[in-house]
């Protein structure tokens, strides 16, 4: 599977996130659409068949993400605060 750029991750977590609250709070034709749409980009994104396996698995890659971070403070162990 080629593994999405967290940029990307994170915008189509964000557009299916607003798309559930729209079709949550006002059902219509293009809310319905619109997170259909959303959803599906997700479970491509991620290799997975259902959206509650695609939200797990983009936490487990956004915990990937940021586990390979360098730490801001991981040169500073020798300070006391």
């Amino acid at each position: 599977m080629i593994v999405p750029a967290e940029k990307e991750l994170r915008a189509v977590l964000a557009r299916f996130a607003q798309a559930r609250i729209e079709h949550d709070v006002r059902p219509t034709g293009r809310t319905s659409r619109d997170l259909e749409d959303s959803t599906y980009t997700l479970c491509v994104m991620t290799g997975a068949g259902t959206v509650k396996q695609a939200l797990l698995d983009a936490d487990a890659l956004l915990d990937q993400y940021r586990a390979s971070r360098p730490s801001a403070c991981q040169g500073d162990e020798t300070l006391a605060a």
